[in-house]
């Protein structure tokens, strides 16, 4: 049986990557700091997962899988040389911490010459090159040529939309994960070395910086307006803010300037981008997810950023000539979600 490493046992390892492994054929060691979930996962060899929206609700159970702490750095370097892909999903913020333990395994691989790929499934856009970047200059430049030669650094755009559980969702379950349906994971086909792996919902694309813009300036840029309207407006959860009419008509307005810019950058249709954007609102109102309005609007300075998905999209609209008023209503809520930061360094002009 192949296996994939899947560095991450959290919202997106158990609530998608775990899926799309399991129904493709693959063992899956999940590498992980929380020692309770590495233990059950050991100690059952499966995890339920409930797929949930306002149409129905269903669970199954996803087997072949076990656990490595990430402590564990020589067990989680040896688990790295053996198997078939490598994934991750553990935050932009945590990614540089793993990197001496991707680099240890991709060291004791070089002896191989084996390829290997790795999906990054991090909300960053050039991630793949940010991490090549900082696994070369982990293990300095005798390793460039097969670094470069075999390991694919491949980026992906995480669409479905998974919550933190609650320890009512878990119902007793520590492992019990919810996701919504949705299914598809589009990933930079230019970034693989060799064969492209067989994964039930990738989707490798040609036109991937058109998924990652998309990604980033529809669906993230559209689900933190929602939560910070929503928190002026003292709701709970994202699917309470954006039942609101005056939200909704916000953010759709404010996706739809969006999808217009990322329509005439990428050169796609109009309709499509524009029909994603309407899906996508209808998706944050899946009540079953229990999203809330302070998970979704934190970090607010990284979410600020001169390139991400607020600013980066008002900057493609003005580099099309399409306004920005919703989109800068966003912008004005997020600097008054409430959370202390360092407005120092924010470049928000241009907008």
């Amino acid at each position: 049986m192949k296996t994939a490493v899947m560095y991450g046992a959290g919202n997106i390892g158990r609530g998608f990557m775990g899926q799309l492994f399991y129904q493709s054929g693959y063992r899956t060691i999940f590498i992980d700091i929380d020692e309770g979930i590495v233990s059950a996962l050991n100690a059952r060899g499966a995890y339920p997962l409930r797929i949930v929206s306002n149409g129905g609700v269903s669970e199954s159970q996803i087997a072949e899988v076990s656990g490595l702490l990430a402590a564990d750095k020589s067990a989680v370097a040896r688990a790295i040389t053996g198997c078939d892909i490598l994934c991750t999903a553990v935050g932009v913020n945590v990614l540089p911490n793993i990197v001496p333990h991707i680099a240890a395994g991709i060291k004791e691989r070089a002896g191989t010459g084996t390829e290997l790929n790795i999906i990054i499934c991090e909300n960053k856009i050039h991630a793949g090159g940010w991490l090549r970047d900082m696994v070369k200059q982990e293990l300095g430049p005798e390793h460039d040529v097969y670094i470069d030669d075999k390991i694919g650094f491949v980026e992906a755009s995480v669409g479905r939309m998974v919550p933190a559980p609650t320890d009512g969702m878990k119902e007793g379950d520590l492992l019990r994960v919810w996701a919504e349906p949705y299914y598809t994971l589009p990933v930079d086909r230019a970034a693989f070395k060799g064969a492209i792996p067989a994964i039930q919902g990738m989707l490798a694309e040609s036109d991937f910086e058109y998924h990652i813009q998309s990604k980033l300036f529809l669906h993230n840029m559209g689900h933190s307006l929602t939560a910070y309207l929503g928190k002026l407006n003292d709701y709970t959860y994202i699917y309470e803010a954006v039942s609101n009419e005056n939200i909704r008509h916000i953010v759709r307005q404010a996706m739809y300037s969006s999808a217009r810019a990322l329509s005439f950058e990428h050169k796609k249709p109009l309709d499509d981008v524009l029909a994603y954007a309407d899906d996508l609102l209808d998706r944050f109102g899946n009540q079953y997810l229990m999203d809330t309005v302070e998970r979704v609007g934190r970090d607010i300075r990284r979410k600020l950023g001169e390139h991400d998905r607020l600013v980066g999209a008002a900057r493609l609209c003005r580099k099309h000539g399409i306004d920005t008023l919703y989109i800068k209503l966003g912008i004005a809520a997020a600097l008054l979600f409430g959370e202390e930061f360092d407005l120092s360094g924010l470049n928000l002009d241009d907008i």
